[in-house]
C-alpha cells in the first residue's frame, strides 16, 4: 500500500532520499548532541546570564563532533533546514527540523526536553552581550569600530573628536606602550570629546603580557639617517619628518616619528615656515623647513636624504638672522643581524647584547650570530625540530640543537638576499608547550589603573582556562566592579583551548573574543587563518559572545593613505564579526571614516554567514579533554532524558 510520503516522494521533481530514513538520522544526531552537552557538567558557576548560552556552546560543539555534509545535502533535497545557521540555537533548530519532519510523516513525536535557546532567544541574547561589552548599536550599521589610540592623543584631544566624528565606537589603548600618565590624559580627551560630541566610546584596556622578543644588540655608528619616500620616478611622495626637542622638558611625542634634542632657548625661536640649515655627516647641504611648533618642540620636513650625527650645527634663519645650536646626542644605531636561509643563529638565555656572525676575508662563518631572549625561561620548554619565527614571520627556521647557554636556530625561511634582524622583534614558538602565564607582574601592576577606568580588558596571549581565571581573580581582588574581559586569541594553544576559556570567561558578567589575526597567522600558517578564523566566528557565535575582528584592518588607508584592493574586501568581511579594530596611523580618521562607510553599505547585503558542517577538530580536541577520552558515551535509548517517545 502506498502511503501519503510516499506518494509526495514520488511525485516530487526529483526523487528526494527516503524521508523515515532521514528522520532516524537526524534523531539520533539530535539526542547524541544533546547527550555530549551533558558531560560537561553543571554550570553553576557561571554568571546566570550566560548559563543557557553555555549550554548552547556546548551543544553546537557536540554537534561539530560529526560528518554532518551528508546529511545535509539529504535534507536539502527535501528543502529542509540543512542546519547551517544552528549556530545561536542548536537544541531548537534540531527540534523544529524534526517536527517537521514527523508531522510530513504523520507521526507523533514529543521531544520532552525544551529547548534552553530558541530562535529569538539567540539574536537577542547576542545583541544583548555585544552592548554590554562594546555599547549601544551605533546608527546605521550593525558592527562597531574599535581604534588603537596612539601616544599622541594624550595631547591631542581633537584627535578622539575626530575619530568619534567618523565613526569610532571603541577605543583601545595599548599598556605596552606608554604609562599611567599617559593613559590617564588620552582617556581624559576621549571623555571631554565625549561631552562636546554627544557620542558615546567604551574603552579597551590591552595587557603587554608576555613579551617574548629578541634581545639587545651591540651599538652600530651614532648617526640617524633620514629619507623622504619617493616613487619610481625618484619624485618625492611624501618628506621625511623629525621631531626636534628641548632636552630640559622631554615632551612626550608620537612615537612613529623620530626625535632629537637640541638646546631649549635655541628652539624657543623657531617658528613655522622657518628654515633650518646644516651640513650633514656627509658634508652634503641640506635644509630643514619647521611645519609645526609645539610646546618644547618643533616638526620639520626634509625633501633629501640625511645623515644626521652629534655635534652638527644647525643654523636656524629667522627674520633675517641666523640662530645657531649643534645637535648634541644622536642615539647609536642598531647593529642588525643579516639572516639568509641556511644559516646559525644562537639564541641565548643571557641578555649580553647580540651582534652578526664574525667571518674571516673569504666569508667563512667564525662565529656564529648570537642574540637574546627577552624571556629565557621559555627555552626551557623547546624541543628539537620545533619551528621558531621572529619579527613578524619575517624569518623562520627549527630548532636543531639545545645547549647549556643557548639554542641553535638553522634558518629555513627569509627573503631571497636575506633579512635583517632587530632587537624587540616578535619571537613565535607555534608547536612549543610553553609554560608561560598570560599575566606578567607588569600587567598586574596596570591592573590597578585598567580597573578603575576601562570599561574592558583585553588578555594577550591567553592560552588556557588558568589564564583567563588568573586575570579575574587578579581584578576581583581589586574591585567589586571589574571590566569585561575579552580573550585574545592569537597564538596555537589559544585557539585550541578557546572553548574552555570562554566558559571561564562566563564567570564574569561581560566577555568576549578578539581574533589576533596577526600572531594567530604566524602560529598556524598563513594558509589556515581564513579557517581558523571562521571557526573562532562560529563559536562565538554559539556561546553569543561578541567578536572583534583585529590585525591589519584598512592597514594601507591607515598608514600611507591609500587602501589597497584586498583589504577593502578583508574590511567587508568584518561584517561577520561585532567589531572591527583599526590600527593607529597618520591616517587612523580617514581609514574609520572608510570603514564606517564599507560597514553602511555591507549592512543590507550580509550578517553572519552560512556553512556546511564538517567534522570540527576544535570540538574533538574539547571533548577529548573534557571527558578524557576520545571516545564520547554511546547513545542509550533508555535514557529518560533525551529519549524519543
Amino acid at each position: 500500500m502506498t502511503t501519503p510520503i510516499t506518494a509526495l516522494r514520488q511525485q516530487m521533481p526529483c526523487i528526494p532520499p527516503n524521508l523515515e530514513e532521514l528522520t532516524e538520522k537526524v534523531l539520533q544526531l539530535r539526542n547524541e548532541v544533546l547527550l555530549a552537552e551533558k558531560t560537561y557538567g553543571g554550570l553553576d558557576h557561571l554568571h546566570p546570564h550566560y548559563r543557557n548560552s553555555a549550554r548552547n556552546l556546548l551543544q553546537y560543539l557536540a554537534l561539530r563532533l560529526h560528518e554532518v555534509r551528508p546529511l545535509q545535502y539529504e535534507l536539502s533535497e527535501w528543502a529542509l533546514s540543512s542546519l547551517g545557521r544552528a549556530e545561536r540555537k542548536v537544541h531548537a533548530t534540531l527540534d523544529t527540523l524534526l517536527r517537521i519532519m514527523h508531522e510530513l510523516l504523520n507521526k507523533p513525536w514529543d521531544p520532552g526536553e525544551k529547548p534552553a535557546v530558541c530562535f529569538e532567544d539567540g539574536r537577542r541574547l547576542l545583541e544583548e552581550n555585544t552592548e554590554a561589552l562594546l555599547g549601544e548599536t551605533p546608527s546605521g550599521r550593525r558592527v562597531r569600530i574599535m581604534v588603537t589610540m596612539p601616544t599622541e592623543a594624550a595631547d591631542n584631544y581633537r584627535l578622539a573628536l575626530q575619530l568619534l566624528q567618523n565613526g569610532m565606537n571603541c577605543a583601545r589603548i595599548n599598556c605596552a606602550h606608554d604609562n599611567p600618565a599617559v593613559w590617564g590624559k588620552i582617556i581624559a580627551n576621549i571623555r571631554r570629546a565625549e561631552e562636546i560630541s554627544g557620542l558615546k566610546c567604551r574603552i579597551l584596556m590591552d595587557l603587554g603580557g608576555p613579551k617574548l622578543r629578541t634581545g639587545p644588540l651591540e651599538p652600530g655608528p651614532a648617526v640617524l639617517k633620514l629619507r623622504p619616500r619617493r616613487d619610481e620616478w625618484g619624485q618625492v611622495l611624501a618628506p621625511a619628518r623629525l621631531w626636534l626637542f628641548d632636552k630640559e622638558k622631554a615632551p612626550i611625542l608620537p612615537d612613529n616619528i623620530p626625535a632629537l634634542p637640541v638646546d631649549g632657548q635655541w628652539l624657543a625661536k623657531c617658528r613655522q615656515a622657518d628654515t633650518i640649515a646644516l651640513r650633514d655627516a656627509r658634508h652634503a647641504k641640506r635644509k630643514m623647513k619647521i611645519v609645526d611648533v609645539a610646546d618644547g618642540a618643533c616638526l620639520v620636513e626634509l625633501y633629501k636624504t640625511i645623515y644626521l650625527k652629534e655635534g652638527i650645527e644647525l643654523c636656524l634663519e629667522h627674520k633675517h638672522k641666523a640662530h645657531h645650536a649643534k645637535l648634541s646626542e644622536v642615539p647609536n644605531r642598531e647593529q642588525p643581524i643579516a639572516l639568509k636561509a641556511g644559516d646559525i643563529l644562537l639564541l641565548t638565555r643571557n641578555n649580553t647584547p647580540g651582534r652578526p656572525a664574525v667571518t674571516d676575508e673569504t666569508g667563512k662563518v667564525l662565529q656564529h650570530a648570537v642574540i637574546g631572549c627577552s624571556i629565557p625561561e621559555v627555552l626551557d620548554d623547546v624541543q628539537p625540530g620545533e619551528p621558531i619565527w621572529f619579527d613578524d614571520g619575517k624569518i623562520g627556521g627549527l630548532i636543531e640543537r639545545i645547549e647549556a647557554g643557548h639554542v641553535q636556530v638553522r634558518i629555513t625561511h627569509a627573503k631571497i638576499g636575506g633579512e635583517k634582524l632587530r632587537s624587540e622583534k616578535g619571537i613565535n614558538l607555534p608547536e612549543t608547550n610553553l609554560r608561560l602565564s598570560a599575566l606578567t607582574p607588569e600587567d598586574v601592576e596596570d591592573l590597578k589603573f585598567v580597573v578603575k577606568n576601562a570599561d574592558m580588558v583585553g588578555l594577550s596571549f591567553a592560552n588556557n582556562a588558568n589564564d583567563v581565571n588568573q586575570v579575574i581573580a587578579e581584578m576581583q581582588k581589586l574591585s567589586n566592579r571589574i571590566p569585561g574581559v575579552v580573550i585574545k586569541v592569537e597564538t596555537r594553544q589559544g585557539f585550541d583551548n578557546l572553548p574552555e576559556m570562554i566558559l571561564t570567561a562566563m564567570r564574569t558578567p561581560v566577555c568576549g573574543v578578539m581574533i589576533a589575526r596577526g600572531d594567530l597567522a604566524i602560529e598556524c600558517g598563513f594558509g589556515r587563518l581564513a579557517e581558523l578564523q571562521e571557526q573562532i566566528l562560529w563559536v562565538c557565535e554559539a556561546a553569543h559572545v561578541p567578536v572583534i575582528w583585529a590585525t591589519q584592518v584598512l592597514e594601507g588607508l591607515t598608514k600611507q593613505g591609500l587602501p589597497t584592493r584586498a583589504e577593502v574586501t578583508d574590511a567587508a568581511m568584518g561584517q561577520r564579526a561585532e567589531c572591527i579594530m583599526l590600527n593607529k596611523g597618520d591616517h587612523v580618521v580617514e581609514a574609520t571614516h572608510a570603514l564606517d562607510d564599507i560597514l553602511r553599505r555591507m549592512q543590507d547585503h550580509q550578517t553572519k554567514k552560512r556553512t556546511t558542517m564538517r567534522k570540527l577538530h576544535l570540538a574533538e580536541k574539547f571533548f577529548a579533554k573534557t571527558t578524557g577520552t576520545h571516545q564520547l558515551p554511546a547513545y542509550d535509548k533508555a535514557s529518560p532524558e533525551i529519549s524519543r517517545r
